[in-house]
């Protein structure tokens, strides 16, 4: 009997820990679906609708297909998936199954769109103004299916497999692949349609990390002052914020120091510096940026 109890206890042990499957999981990953689906939905409209029949091309596999598209008078989608599908199988060979087959996912999507977009008439047959607005149509689509864990291009996965061979980084890879691709749309569509693409690029590569990242993207700091707890208060009181105060130790005389550690918006960064020098002017500020940021206080507390 002891012994069969041994072993039991022995199995449960044994047994791996796993997280309990909550309900929100399931809301999270329908959350991410929807986000996917309208990511990809506003880049077909970009391409069709702005890019596309102005002659202005995006980079990547995109700009690609845009060219493909061009010389074999075939419908647009059909090049977006045939020439992104090597790429997505080296992705799920090198990278994983989840970022795969979200891409996957998006790229359908994105091209049933461009499929069914392709009669409808363009808004504007100015060259420029189809470059703005389908550079910040496009950049919100594609930052809103990254934010949700996908991608609509296999560039990146052709930069993540080069960076690993050469010195060169993911962002530089991109960049170069991007260039060449580009500057190959002068030769098709012409140079002034070629410079109207690297405008629109260039409005979509930001509009992608402001969509990414959200407006309100957050921003660590670090402060080390004399009127640590006097500061701290404060930014409690002013800005709504938490702080944490940190043990530290001066590297050259050796004297305990408090750290101020808090967690805020890029627009209450000045308001924080204000702050600050309210109380110390001469108090070290350092200040990174933050991808994101989950779980503890950091939700901001009311102002009174």
């Amino acid at each position: 009997m002891s012994k069969s109890t041994n072993i039991i206890e022995d199995d449960i042990v044994k047994q791996p820990n796993f997280p309990p499957k909550a309900p929100v999981l399931k809301t999270v990953q329908l959350l991410r679906v929807v986000m996917m689906i309208i990511g990809a939905l506003f880049v077909s409209v970009a391409l069709e609708i702005f890019l596309v029949p102005n002659n202005i091309i995006d980079g990547g596999i995109t700009g690609i297909s845009i060219m493909g598209s061009h010389f074999a008078e075939l419908p647009l989608g059909i090049f977006l998936t045939l020439f992104n599908l090597p790429f997505l199988f080296l992705g799920y060979k090198q990278i994983g199954k989840t970022f795969a087959l979200s891409t996957l996912f998006s790229i359908i999507v994105m091209s049933s769109g461009t499929y069914f977009l392709h009669p409808v008439a363009p808004l504007t047959t100015d060259p420029l103004l189809g470059a703005v607005f389908g550079g910040v149509i496009l950049g919100v689509g594609v930052g809103l299916v990254i934010r949700a864990g996908g991608s609509t291009d296999g560039t990146e996965i052709v930069a993540i497999l080069l960076s690993k061979k050469s010195p060169f980084s993911v962002g530089e890879v991109v960049m170069f692949i991007n260039l060449f691709i580009l500057s190959s749309a002068g030769f098709v569509f012409g140079w002034d349609h070629a410079m109207y693409s690297l405008i629109a690029y260039y409005i979509a590569f930001k509009l992608i990390d402001v969509t990414n990242e959200g407006m309100d993207q957050s921003k660590s700091v670090w402060i080390i002052s004399e009127q640590y707890r006097d500061i701290g208060d404060a930014l409690t009181q002013r800005l709504g914020r938490g702080v944490t105060y940190l043990e530290g130790e001066g590297s050259y005389s050796g004297e305990n120091k408090k750290v101020i550690f808090v967690v805020i918006t890029r627009l209450e960064e000045a308001k924080l510096k204000t702050i600050v020098a309210e109380w110390d002017k001469d108090a070290f500020i350092a200040i990174g940026n933050i991808h994101d940021v989950k779980g503890g206080r950091f939700k901001k507390k009311a102002i009174h």
